[in-house]
């Protein structure tokens, strides 16, 4: 997955608050490929879901930092 072919869809789908479980639809058009599966309040929670996934490699968690910087899990 190219980092800079996904950036504004992530940016996007990056809560404001909590955490966001993503994946990837690989047959969608390109701009439009991540969808949200579930967001969380806790972080863990967002990484056990992501763990209980059939193929956890393909779901990524999308979040903000303290200073308010994208980031992906």
């Amino acid at each position: 997955m190219s980092e800079d072919r996904f950036d504004n869809e992530k940016k996007k789908l990056t809560p404001d608050t909590g955490f966001n479980l993503v994946s990837i639809d690989y047959f969608a058009e390109p701009g439009n490929q991540l969808y949200l599966v579930e967001h969380f309040e806790m972080y863990q929670d967002a990484l056990n879901a992501k763990k209980d996934r059939k193929n956890p490699e393909e779901y990524f968690v999308l979040y903000k930092g303290t200073g308010e910087e994208f980031l992906c899990r």
